[in-house]
């Protein structure tokens, strides 16, 4: 009781010094979540859920998935809104956007990869998952033509809970396959331009049976981009924000608490 009155008193009597006290306490990042192709914002609900438990602000970005700089211009201005330190977090094509978005934002404090592309200048989804063998997605998809000459390709309804969610219940695989959303051809091939990783801290998890970007892409990856931390799932799939959110969300507020 007494320590409690000496600081309602200092309060009184210094309120500049009690104000100042309170402006010094930390400011938790908004983490800033990007669906990858194939997958829509939904997918990070078990993440959110842990990370909003944890006191952190979370928008789920809704990823165009037309293409790499089209859809960085959509992510930058939710980025641009926030006022205070931002993480960007990208799952698979997700990853090439939040590499894009991140440039000209100094808010940006951290790059998160959830097996996610990190490319640098000139490579594209395309060219970096076949950089090492394992990846079976093509043999999965159906394109539909698009009136501009470009396709939309999603991942046949029958194959999608081995090619993406090979460790997620089949119910609930089955429900991720329904909703998912397409990416364009032209947007999987879209080389990158500024690798915005090269001066940001960089975090990287991704599964070893993870059959859309091989675990030897995702390593030589977070090698190159000197990752801070990158964790490596055994038995794990594609979708690693379902089947591995408390490892995901552990990875990501790593990245928000680093000095």
């Amino acid at each position: 009781m007494r320590i409690s009155n000496l600081l309602l008193s200092a309060a009184l009597l210094f309120p500049g010094t009690a104000m100042a006290q309170v402006k010094a306490k930390p400011v938790k990042p908004v983490i800033v979540l990007v669906h990858g192709a194939f997958a829509e914002s939904s997918s990070w609900e078990p993440v959110i859920a842990r990370l909003e438990k944890d006191g952190y602000t979370v928008v789920a970005a809704a990823n165009p998935l037309r293409g790499v700089a089209h859809d960085a211009v959509t992510v930058s201005g939710i980025v641009q809104s926030i006022k205070g330190p931002v993480v960007l977090v990208g799952h698979s094509y997700g990853g090439p956007v939040i590499t894009e978005a991140a440039n000209g934002n100094a808010n940006v404090k951290a790059l998160v990869y959830v097996a996610g592309f990190a490319p640098d200048a000139g490579e594209s989804s395309l060219t970096l998952s076949s950089k090492f063998p394992g990846s079976t997605l093509g043999d999965t998809l159906t394109p539909i033509a698009l009136p501009d000459g470009d396709e939309d390709l999603y991942i046949q309804t029958d194959k999608f809970h081995a090619q993406f969610a090979a460790d997620v219940p089949a119910a609930k695989a089955a429900a991720m396959a329904a909703t998912q959303r397409p990416v364009t051809l032209s947007a999987l091939g879209e080389p990158s331009r500024t690798p915005s990783w090269k001066t940001l801290p960089s975090y990287m998890i991704y599964g070893t049976a993870d059959r859309n970007i091989p675990a030897a892409v995702m390593k030589f990856m977070a090698e190159r981009a000197h990752a801070r931390k990158a964790i490596e799932v055994p038995g794990a799939s594609h979708a690693l924000m379902v089947s591995h959110p408390a490892e995901v969300a552990a990875l990501i507020e790593d990245a928000a608490a680093a000095k």
